[in-house]
């Protein structure tokens, strides 16, 4: 049995700079992660949505998709997407239709009762990306989303070895 008063001691090798980058990459988007969520899930709670469903609902509002291309382009499980898009369902704010390319994948898409949620949410959607813009400037704001388009098709790549 372990003593539970034993520390490990750290690493003898101290992480390289390159190492350092990446938990500071990865702390960063972990916690941007959380703010995201936070912000929309109190923006939601206005129109009777989580964040979750606002992301699941908005990626079905134009165009309706199966289960598991939501998820892929989320970068989520499809069993999340599953629970999310059932209890959705259930709700009357989408509804599962037949898939032409697919007869087993049900495609997923918003009812009006769920594209009025999203339109209800527009409003405040738009403020928070002005006081974005506003905060980093019109120049900053872009690259900062080519930088994370960047990364994540980085780590895309670099996973799929």
């Amino acid at each position: 049995m372990t003593d539970p008063a034993f520390i490990p001691e750290a690493s003898e090798a101290p992480e390289s700079p390159t190492q350092q980058l990446l938990t500071r990459t990865a702390l960063g988007v972990f916690h941007l992660n959380g703010q995201f969520i936070a912000v929309s899930d109190r923006m939601a709670r206005e129109v009777g949505l989580t964040a979750s469903w606002w992301q699941v609902l908005g990626a079905v509002n134009r165009t309706p998709a199966p289960v598991a291309s939501i998820a892929r382009t989320m970068g989520i499980t499809r069993q999340s997407v599953q629970r999310i898009a059932d209890l959705m369902v259930e709700r009357g704010l989408a509804e599962y239709a037949d898939n032409p390319a697919h007869r087993r994948a049900k495609l997923l898409r918003a009812t009006p009762d769920g594209a009025d949620a999203i339109r209800r949410l527009d409003p405040a959607h738009a403020e928070l990306a002005d006081r974005l813009r506003r905060e980093l400037g019109e120049s900053a704001f872009l690259e900062t989303v080519r930088t994370l388009e960047r990364l994540s098709e980085a780590m895309r790549t670099v996973t799929e070895r």
